[in-house]
């Protein structure tokens, strides 16, 4: 398949499949300076869901004689997940009819005020309020940067890039847990100083990022928007809601399966879940070699990977059996998230990406939320290891039913004319 540039004179409207949107101002084609700009912005949401992790102990020590602070201090850290998973189909309608630089360079500017916000704010109460704050920009920021890789780069290049922001993300996710450790020695409050990163990442959105087929966003604002072909959109999303739910038993579990088995050294929990970290980048990275064969190949493939790993993780009694099945699992994992995205904003125009984008970015973020939640109702049952087991082959039950129903790639929508 070619992945020639569209010319200036068709820049206004859609890439054809395989193609690179091009700057309507310069007639300039998107390239690795966009791309790094959207990979680099898609890790904010993951700075949210970590980074605060290692200091959470502290906080409650800090206001505990605040009223609820049990109930509240863990809500500093979910908060923002919770609040994507409600709001991405808003932002999704927002980036349709507003546009996708703008919202994406004020999304960013706002996420630095409300991210380091609690570094001066005096109570806990206050310091949930800008969490959740954070949350709203955060669904702003994820919908934007997917929306707009999805607008520059279609074909094997759109598949390479949403296979490489799972691995910024996970990468990214390790990197924030550790330096959130090491912040948070000094000071509880340090860590948060790492929401202003934002800023020089909006500078370069500005700077770089621009508005695809701006006459057709121009008539968004005034005209009723495309509907959304929620025929084609609802099994992705659908499965969307489970792949969310399948992808955060590894990151959430694994510590506490460790140490069900008697596993006791942070040093080595710590190792055990970098090393299966490095399964779901491997995963991510290798999924634009592996993307060609569709998602009736592709999402089966993610889900069976991830779901054989989490059935040996929850049967598995001894360290080395843990992390094998723990990486094999987090090989899954890279491929879920691209395999899906894929699948769901395929068949979608330049009018329904970012409301397609937006449900699907619902759809991923209440099923990590909702994760925790299951494991402990089935661990409560069960036991922790029966509740990885039972997801795992809940994953498997998902792959085959996929396969069996098997998803065909829609054809990229051709060129319109805006």
């Amino acid at each position: 398949m070619s992945e020639n540039v569209l010319s200036p004179d068709r820049s206004a409207g859609e890439p054809l499949a395989g193609e690179v949107a091009v700057d309507p101002a310069t007639g300039r084609p998107a390239g690795r300076a966009q791309a790094l700009v959207l990979l680099l912005s898609s890790c904010l949401a993951v700075l949210g869901a970590v980074l605060l992790a290692p200091v959470l102990p502290r906080i409650e020590d800090a206001f505990a004689d605040t009223p609820g602070v049990e109930a509240l201090t863990p809500i500093v850290l979910t908060a923002p997940a919770l609040v994507i998973g409600l709001t991405a189909m808003i932002a999704g309608r927002i980036v349709d009819r507003v546009g996708r630089k703008r919202l994406l360079v004020g999304a960013l500017v706002v996420y630095a005020i409300v991210g380091t916000a609690p570094l001066w704010l005096p109570s806990l109460q206050l310091i949930v309020v800008s969490r959740v704050l954070v949350g709203l920009t955060e669904a702003a920021i994820m919908t934007c940067c997917t929306t707009l890789l999805a607008d520059y780069f279609h074909g094997s290049r759109r598949e390479r890039y949403f296979g490489l922001q799972v691995v910024f993300t996970t990468v990214a996710a390790t990197v924030f847990f550790g330096v959130g450790g090491a912040l948070g020695e000094q000071n509880w409050r340090a860590p948060f100083w790492l929401y202003a990163v934002s800023l020089p990442l909006a500078a370069a959105a500005a700077k770089f990022v621009w508005q695809p087929a701006p006459r057709a966003q121009a008539a968004a604002r005034t005209e009723k928007l495309a509907p959304l072909p929620w025929r084609t959109l609802f099994g992705p999303v659908a499965v969307t809601l489970l792949g969310g739910l399948v992808f955060y038993v590894l990151i959430v579990e694994l510590s506490f399966k460790l140490d069900d088995i008697g596993v006791t050294s942070t040093a080595t929990i710590g190792a055990a879940s970098a090393i299966a970290s490095l399964g779901t980048a491997v995963g991510g990275f290798l999924f634009g070699r592996l993307a060609k064969r569709g998602p009736a190949t592709m999402v089966p493939l993610a889900f069976g990977l991830s779901g054989v790993g989490l059935a040996g993780m929850g049967l598995a009694s001894s360290l080395p059996l843990v992390v094998v099945f723990a990486v094999v699992a987090g090989f899954g994992n890279g491929l879920i998230l691209p395999s899906l995205l894929t699948w769901a904003l395929g068949p979608l125009t330049f009018e329904q990406r970012g409301r397609g984008t937006g449900v699907w970015t619902s759809a991923f973020f209440i099923g990590q939320f909702v994760c925790p939640l299951v494991v402990l109702a089935l661990s409560g049952a069960f036991s922790l290891g029966a509740a990885i087991f039972v997801l795992g082959v809940v994953a498997l039950a998902a792959a085959v039913g996929v396969r069996m129903a098997r998803p065909m790639q829609a054809a990229e929508p051709a060129l319109a004319a805006h």
